[in-house]
């Protein structure tokens, strides 16, 4: 069993699609130790509360520095036991600390076909690009904004009719069916590698 932590910024909903997952036995083999927000009022608490998750709020503006920062967040994970980070609308760039001391253990749900619009605003860049698809990746997280080894991706064929909106429910769509298959992927990984 992996023990996991899940970082979210804002309304929570993959984070509530992977802990339901969890709790069907579609990810067998982890379980959600804390979720982390870097937003004092991000409805994924609310979700985390009526799911009986542990939350932790770490307020960015009450350090010096991302350094600081991460390593009050480091001891939070340490005293959870958490071997994999799952970022799942974080939306704050993931810095030295967290990555030396989770090497290939910090994944990122992005909604995009990477390398194709990377950064904050994905879907919006799609839309406004007039592509011809877009669609969902999930990658291990590097130094870099999205560049880091790509796990699985998926294809949305954009129909030119679509309105912003409605791209942005296929692609939410998507994630919600492909994050919890991924996960337990990477979670198996993990497990395979202990028994070396």
């Amino acid at each position: 069993m992996v023990n996991i932590a899940i970082f979210a910024s804002g309304n929570g909903s993959n984070f509530e699609n992977l802990i339901n997952a969890i709790n069907d036995k579609q990810i067998d083999n982890a379980q959600c130790k804390v979720l982390i927000v870097d937003k004092e009022n991000a409805y994924a608490c609310k979700r985390a509360d009526r799911l009986h998750i542990p939350f932790v709020y770490v307020n960015p503006k009450e350090y010096a520095n991302k350094a600081e920062y991460e390593s009050e967040i480091l001891r939070i994970l340490k005293g959870y036991g958490v071997e994999l980070i799952v970022l799942a609308g974080y939306m704050r760039f993931i810095g030295e600390v967290l990555l030396t001391n989770y090497p290939n253990r910090i994944i990122n749900l992005h909604p995009a076909y990477l390398p194709n619009f990377p950064g904050a605003h994905s879907i919006l860049d799609a839309y406004e690009a007039h592509a011809e698809f877009t669609g969902v990746t999930v990658h291990y997280v590097d130094e870099g904004v999205d560049t880091g080894e790509i796990i699985h991706q998926e294809k949305i064929v954009i129909d030119p009719s679509w309105s912003l909106e409605v791209l942005e429910e296929h692609v939410h769509a998507l994630e919600y069916r492909m994050f919890p298959k991924v996960v337990k992927i990477v979670c198996d990984r993990i497990e395979e590698e202990a028994t070396k």
